[in-house]
C-alpha cells in the first residue's frame, strides 16, 4: 500500500490542502517484456474530506486501484478490510447489519465513529449498536468508490464526539470524459456447523456510467445484489440438571457449553436470511466558475429481505420439532413459541440519502464549503409470526415493526483562510444536525399479507446539536508545526414518548440539554523529508442517542424507562507517533490513550419493578464511571521485497481496555471493555506476476475478547462468544483485454469455524467479470 501511504504521508507533512495522487508504477514496468505496452497507472483521487493534509490525526487511506489489486470486494465495507484497526462486523454478504470497530471501541459501540460518502453522513446515530444503528452500507456502490480515507482519533475539531473511535471518508469516482462499466460477479460459501451443512450462493449484477460535459459531470451507479447468509443465530436450551421422562422425545439435538460454559443442547439454526438488495447511487457536480463547485449526491437502496429457521429436532415420525415440550436424551425441555418464531420474518426497507455542497477551491486567501445532507427511511417494516412454527410459515397472528419517518439532517459550514504571508492556516465552522426516531410496533392478523392492527408498542424521540469549531494550524519553522483548536456543542434530546399496550406503559420523557467545549492540540516535528513525530491530545463529548435515552426494559410484569437521563461520554484522548519515510516504504509506530468517562455500555444492573419497591437485576445501557484503552500501533508497507513487483504492508496492534471504575457493577472493574481483544494486525503481500496478472494473499489474526462487561463469558468458541481467528484470503485479478479483467479470490482461504457473538462466514470463493467501454 506504499503509494498511497507513502505519497498522503507527505502530503500531511507538506500540509497540502488537497491530495492528489499522481504515481507511476514503476515496478510493473521494469518488469514488462520487451515490446509490451506498458501505461502510466495515474491515480488522481481528491479526498472528500477537504483540507486533509491540514487535520491534526493520524490517517490511513487507499485508492480504488489498490482495492481492485489486492481485495475481494462484493459490498463497499469490504474495501476496508485491511485497513489498520478498522473491523467491519460483516456476518454474511449484504450484512445490513455491519458496525465498525475501531483500536479503543467494540462492535456495539456504532456511534464511536463516522462514515461519510462524499460528505453525505451514513452513520446511523440513533443508537449505539450494532442493529438498526449500523452504518447504511448500502447506499454506496463499490465500483463507484475512488479512495477511502480513515482518521484515527478525536483529534480534528470539524467533526463531532462520535469521532471518538474514528471518521471514514469515501470518495467516489467523477468522470473526466465518457465511461460505462458492466460487472457480473457470483460468490459461493460453504458452511459447516452443527446440522447444517451446505453451500450458501450470493450474485451481483452492476452497471456504472458517467461523462463530463464542460462544467458538468455526472455519475450513475446501479448495483443488484441476490445473497442467501449461512445461519446466524441459534437456538439452544440449558441442560436440566436432572431426569425426566416427560415429554415427546426427539432426536437431532448438538450438545455444547454456551458461553459460561454451561452444557446447553443446540436445537437449531436461525436467521437464515436470503436477501435482494437494489442500490441506485449518483453524483452531478457543475463547475459554476473555475474554482467554484456545486455537487449533488444520492443514494436510494432497497432491500428484502426474507429470514428462516432450521429446526434440527426430529419425532419419532421424522417430522421436525419447533415447540412443545420434548425430551432429549432423557432430560425435559420447554421450548416456547417464539425460541424459533422471533427468528422467521419479512423485511423490506428502502432507503434515500441525499446531499448538496457547494465549494471553493482557489487554494488562496480564502475558501469556503456549504454542505447540507438528509437520510430518510421511506419505508421499513418487518413482519414477524407470533403463532407457533410449523403452522405459522403459512400465516397467522404476528406483528410489523415500523421506522417509517425516521432519519437525520447535517448542515455544515467551513472557512478557511491562508492570511498572506502568514505562518498560520486558520479553518471554523458552524455545524446543525438533528436525529429522529420513529419505531411503532402494531398486531397484525396475518403476519404475511394481513394490514395493521392495533399499536402494541412505540417509541419516539429526537435529538439535535449546534456547534461552532475553530482550528489554527501554525508552522512555527518548517520543521516544527503546531494545531489548536476547540468545538463548541449546545446539545439537546426532547419529544420523547415511549407507550405499550401491554404491559402497560405511556411515559413522555424529560427534556435534555447539555453544552460541551472540546479543546484540542497536535504538535509535529519533521527534522526531516524522512521522518514525522506528532503528539496529540484531545477531548471530545458523545452524546446519548436516542434508543439509547429511550430504552424500554421489562422488569417482571413491568415495562419502564431505566434512566432517560444519560450523560454524555467524555473522552480524553491522546496519541504519540514516529514515523519513518523511505523510497518505497514506510514505517509508523504509535502509541495511543483513551480514557472515557461515563462510558455508555450495556450492564447488569438493579432495576424498580415500578414503584413496587421491588427490583430486579436486568441488562440495560447505563454510565460506566471511568474505563480506559491504552495500546501501540505499527503500520508499515514495503515494495519490491526480495522480487521486484512484491509489495508488503501490514499492521498490528496491542490495546490493554479495562474498566476503572462502575459504581452500578463493582465486579466489573479491573475487567477487560467487551469485545475489543488485546492483540490483532493483518499482513497482505501483493505480487505483479506480470503487467496483466496480480497475485494476493493476506492474512488477519484477532485473539479472543469478552462479550460481558465483567468478563464472565470464559467460553469463546459458541454462539454468542467472541473468539479468536486467523484466516487468510486470497486475490487474483487479471486484464484479459484493455477491456475486460477478470478477478478470482477466496475469502477465509482454511475455512476457518468462529464466533464473533455470531458464527462468521466460512470459505467463500468469488469470482468476477468487468467490462469497461
Amino acid at each position: 500500500m506504499s503509494i498511497q501511504y507513502s505519497a498522503l504521508r507527505c502530503a500531511l507533512f507538506a500540509g497540502a490542502a488537497v491530495c492528489a495522487l499522481a504515481v507511476t508504477d514503476a515496478a510493473r514496468a521494469d518488469d514488462a517484456s520487451p515490446g509490451s505496452t506498458v501505461s502510466q497507472v495515474v491515480v488522481t483521487a481528491p479526498s472528500s474530506i477537504s483540507g486533509l493534509g491540514d487535520l491534526p490525526t493520524t490517517t490511513e487511506s487507499t485508492t480504488a486501484d489498490q482495492i481492485a489489486r489486492t481485495i475481494n470486494v462484493v459490498t463497499p465495507e469490504d474495501t476496508l478490510r485491511y485497513l489498520p484497526n478498522i473491523l467491519i462486523r460483516q456476518r454474511h454478504i449484504g450484512d445490513t447489519q455491519s458496525p465498525v470497530t475501531t483500536r479503543t471501541s467494540g462492535v456495539g459501540a456504532s456511534a464511536r465513529s463516522l462514515i461519510y460518502v462524499d460528505g453525505v453522513l451514513l452513520s446511523s446515530l440513533i443508537g449505539n449498536n450494532n442493529t438498526s444503528a449500523s452504518p447504511k452500507w448500502g447506499l454506496v456502490s463499490p465500483d463507484a468508490i475512488d479512495r477511502v480515507d480513515v482518521l484515527y482519533g478525536p483529534f480534528a475539531a470539524q467533526y463531532a464526539g462520535n469521532s471518538i473511535g474514528s471518521v471514514i471518508a469515501f470518495t467516489t469516482r467523477m468522470p473526466r470524459s465518457f465511461e460505462a462499466t458492466a460487472e457480473v460477479q457470483a460468490a459461493d460459501q460453504s458452511f459447516s456447523k452443527y446440522g447444517d451443512d451446505k453451500s450458501y450462493a450470493s450474485g451481483r449484477f452492476a452497471g456504472n456510467l458517467g461523462d463530463r460535459v464542460g462544467p458538468l459531470a455526472f455519475r450513475l451507479s446501479y448495483n443488484h445484489l441476490d445473497t442467501n447468509a449461512q445461519p446466524l443465530t441459534y437456538v439452544t436450551a440449558t441442560v436440566p440438571s436432572t431426569t425426566s421422562a416427560a415429554g415427546i422425545p426427539v432426536t437431532g439435538a448438538f450438545s455444547d457449553a454456551n458461553r459460561t460454559s454451561q452444557p446447553i443442547s443446540v436445537l437449531g439454526s436461525a436467521g437464515i436470511e436470503h436477501q435482494v438488495q437494489d442500490n441506485l447511487s449518483g453524483r452531478a457536480t457543475y463547475d459554476l466558475t473555475p474554482s467554484i463547485t456545486a455537487a449533488y449526491t444520492f443514494g436510494l437502496f432497497y432491500n428484502d429481505d426474507d429470514s428462516t429457521v432450521n429446526s434440527y429436532l426430529r419425532d419419532a415420525a421424522g417430522q421436525a420439532v419447533y415447540t412443545g415440550q420434548v425430551n432429549i436424551g432423557g432430560r425435559a425441555y420447554t421450548i416456547a413459541n417464539s425460541a424459533f418464531s422471533n427468528s422467521v420474518y419479512n423485511l423490506q426497507e428502502l432507503e434515500l440519502a441525499q446531499g448538496l455542497s457547494l465549494a471553493s477551491h482557489t487554494d488562496g486567501v480564502f475558501d469556503f464549503e456549504l454542505v447540507a445532507t438528509r437520510f430518510d427511511y421511506l419505508e421499513s417494516r418487518q413482519r414477524s409470526p407470533t403463532g407457533a412454527l410449523p403452522a405459522a410459515f403459512s400465516g397467522g397472528p404476528g406483528t410489523s415493526t415500523s421506522l417509517d419517518g425516521t432519519g437525520w439532517h447535517t448542515l455544515d459550514a467551513k472557512g478557511t483562510w491562508r492570511p498572506a504571508g502568514s505562518p498560520n492556516v486558520i479553518t471554523f465552522g458552524a455545524h446543525d444536525d438533528g436525529f429522529k426516531l420513529n419505531n411503532p410496533k402494531y398486531a397484525l392478523t396475518d403476519w404475511i399479507d394481513g394490514s395493521t392492527g392495533a399499536t402494541q408498542t412505540f417509541s419516539r424521540g429526537r435529538t439535535e446539536t449546534q456547534a461552532l469549531w475553530l482550528q489554527d494550524v501554525w508552522s512555527i519553522t518548517q520543521q516544527l508545526k503546531a494545531t489548536f483548536g476547540g468545538r463548541y456543542e449546545h446539545w439537546r434530546a426532547y419529544d420523547g414518548l415511549n407507550f405499550s399496550a401491554a404491559p402497560p406503559l405511556n411515559a413522555s420523557q424529560p427534556e435534555l440539554k447539555k453544552d460541551a467545549f472540546s479543546p484540542k492540540a497536535t504538535l509535529s516535528y519533521a527534522p526531516s523529508s524522512d521522518w514525522i513525530f506528532k503528539g496529540s491530545v484531545g477531548v471530545a463529548y458523545r452524546f446519548p442517542t436516542v434508543t439509547e435515552l429511550y430504552q424500554a426494559i421489562t422488569t417482571g410484569p413491568i415495562l419502564s424507562v431505566p434512566n432517560p437521563n444519560l450523560k454524555p461520554e467524555q473522552a480524553f484522548s491522546s496519541e504519540l507517533s514516529a514515523e519513518r519515510l523511505w523510497t518505497g516504504g514506510s514505517l509508523r509506530v504509535s502509541v495511543f490513550d483513551e480514557r472515557i468517562r461515563n462510558t455508555l455500555l450495556s450492564q447488569t444492573g438493579s432495576l424498580q419493578q415500578g414503584s413496587t419497591g421491588i427490583f430486579s437485576l436486568v441488562s440495560f445501557v447505563q454510565n460506566i464511571d471511568r474505563t480506559h484503552a491504552t495500546g501501540v500501533e505499527v503500520v508499515g508497507d514495503q515494495k519490491d521485497v526480495f522480487v521486484p513487483g512484491l509489495e508488503l504492508s501490514g499492521w498490528v496492534t496491542y490495546v490493554d481496555a479495562k474498566i476503572d471504575q462502575d459504581a452500578a457493577l463493582p465486579a466489573a472493574v479491573g475487567k477487560d471493555l467487551p469485545q475489543l481483544p488485546h492483540l490483532r494486525g493483518s499482513v497482505v503481500a501483493t505480487y505483479a506476476a506480470t503487467p496483466k496478472l496480480d497475485l494476493t494473499l493476506a492474512a488477519r489474526y484477532s485473539d479472543r475478547s469478552y462479550g460481558t462487561i465483567d468478563n464472565s463469558d470464559h467460553y469463546a468458541n459458541t454462539y454468542q462468544g467472541f473468539g479468536g481467528y486467523f484466516v487468510a484470503d486470497a486475490h487474483a485479478r487479471y486484464q484479459v483485454t484493455p477491456h475486460l479483467v477478470a478477478d478470482l479470490g477466496v475469502d477465509n482461504l482454511g475455512g476457518r469455524s468462529y464466533f464473533l457473538f455470531h458464527p462468521f462466514p466460512q470459505r467463500t470463493f468469488i469470482a468476477d467479470l468487468k467490462y469497461s467501454f
